[in-house]
């Protein structure tokens, strides 16, 4: 059975319902990256989900390492595949480093396309909410791109509902391309976006683009309850002494349900974790964060993969109304997870 495309959000263009996201919080070798991103292409995914201060290490000498290896792992491939990057996120020290004025939009576009290699991203997404009083400027610089051929749409990452519609609002007023996509974190371990994002994007045809869906790695299958996480992993290293937060209370309960249905079904935890993101038809797109070869071969079986009633019933019922803060600090765990 092959991939069933989708329409990006309200746009035309047609996606794979996962993507591959450049984050590589656990892959530090460029030539592996490489290896990781054309295993995703030979597998069916077209959409690649990069952004500007996307690097190898906790280093801002290698902000934009990221985009510097999709650019050259696409090379001969480019017009089949679509890619989003960002803008907002500090890059700097300097007062325009960061953000969403025209000057900074303007500038760091550039820089993305040089180290892309491209003449134009498929969908620029503001990373974040900047000065809302500056909207107008930030989405008439967005439409600038577009007439310039810069860019081909526009998608917004980390708002909130009501943050989206004034967009739109404003993109209206102003006559420009109504934005096509939110990016925001989802997963059986964090349902907020349920609340007022979900009755928004059925209301709009906005699309999501979920990230985050196996909580940041905890519902890989690579941490357990009784074991300390090894120092290789995210959270035996850089996460180190905040996993203990999330293996207790409901949070373990979510992860056991995921390994007893990929154990009855005869999939991976992964897959199990994904293909239940998957099955929400709000959702458009759920970015893998797969760091190495073997996990994007893993988890891109949740393609292939449809989860029975029960088990999605299993999946909604022993993680309801969860919202665990696995993307801010861990002292703002919220406490549904007890």
């Amino acid at each position: 059975m092959g991939i069933e495309y989708v329409n990006f959000g309200t746009a035309g263009v047609k996606v794979s319902p996962m993507a591959l996201g450049l984050g590589f919080r656990g892959q530090f070798d460029r030539g592996e990256a490489e290896k990781v991103i054309r295993v995703a292409l030979d597998s069916g995914i077209n959409l690649i989900d990069c952004a500007n201060v996307y690097g190898f290490m906790d280093d801002r000498r290698n902000i934009g390492s990221s985009e510097q290896v999709l650019g050259k792992a696409l090379k001969g491939r480019r017009d089949d595949v679509v890619i989003t990057s960002k803008v907002f996120s500090p890059i700097g020290s300097g007062p325009n480093d960061q953000g969403a004025s025209r000057f900074h939009i303007m500038r760091e576009i550039e820089r993305s396309l040089k180290r892309l290699e491209t003449d134009h991203v498929d969908v620029y997404i503001f990373h974040g909410v900047d000065d809302m009083s500056l909207f107008e400027e930030q989405f008439r610089t967005m439409e600038t791109l577009i007439q310039d051929g810069k860019i081909r749409y526009v998608g917004v990452s980390n708002f909130q509902a009501w943050q989206v519609v004034q967009a739109l609002q404003l993109q209206k007023r102003i006559n420009a391309q109504p934005l096509i996509a939110v990016q925001n974190p989802y997963s059986l371990m964090n349902r907020t976006q349920e609340d007022e994002l979900f009755p928004m994007v059925r209301e709009t045809g906005v699309g999501v683009m979920a990230y985050s869906p196996l909580g940041v790695g905890l519902l890989s299958g690579t941490y357990r309850p009784d074991e300390v996480p090894d120092e290789s992993t995210l959270w035996g290293s850089r996460r180190k002494g905040d996993i203990e937060k999330y293996m207790q209370g409901r949070a373990a309960k979510v992860i056991a349900a995921v390994g007893e249905i990929a154990a009855d079904l005869g999939a991976s935890m992964p897959q199990v974790a994904m293909a239940w993101v998957m099955s929400h038809r709000e959702v458009t797109v759920a970015i893998s964060g797969a760091d190495t070869v073997e996990q994007i071969v893993d988890v891109s079986g949740a393609l292939e993969l449809t989860l029975p009633a029960e088990a999605i019933a299993k999946l909604d019922e022993v993680s309801y109304g969860l919202r665990a803060v696995l993307d801010g600090n861990p002292s703002d765990v919220a406490d549904d997870l007890e």
